[in-house]
Parts: C-alpha cells; sequence; structure tokens
C-alpha cells in the first residue's frame, strides 16, 4: 500500500504515478480486508508436500493467502 502511494505521489514520472494511482486507492480501500485475509491465515499448520522439497503450487498458495491482495496486483 505504502510502496504504491508513494509510486503514485512521485512526481518525475508522470506515467509511472498514473499506473499506480488506482492501484493504491484499491489498496486502501481493501485495507481492512487485505489485512484480515493476511491475519486469518497464521497460526495454522499447512501441508506445503514436504519440508526440504515443498511443492511449488502449495507453497505459492500459503505465501499468498489473501485473495483480494492477490486479484489487486495481477490485475
Amino acid at each position: 500500500l505504502f510502496w504504491a502511494e508513494c509510486l503514485a505521489a512521485q512526481t518525475k514520472d508522470a506515467a509511472l504515478a498514473s499506473s499506480f494511482a488506482k492501484l493504491a486507492e484499491e489498496l486502501r480501500r481493501n485495507e481492512e480486508t487485505i489485512v484480515a485475509e493476511l491475519n486469518g491465515a497464521q497460526g495454522k499448520p499447512i501441508d506445503l508436500g514436504g519440508y526440504y522439497h515443498p511443492d511449488p503450487s502449495k507453497a505459492a498458495a500459503a505465501m499468498r493467502p489473501s485473495p483480494t491482495l492477490n486479484g489487486l496486483i495481477g490485475a
């Protein structure tokens, strides 16, 4: 959120500022939901498919527990 806000507020590159303005706004608007999703994923055991050689898809899912954040940064 803060990174996107800083990029949107900078004045050296107008195209960069404009491309991050919407993301910063959406992140700010969804901040409570994102934090709740991240907090909800904490403290629960997760099957990664192995300790030393985890399954890549299971590890990726575990490292990105917020569907709201994933949707915003993936857009």
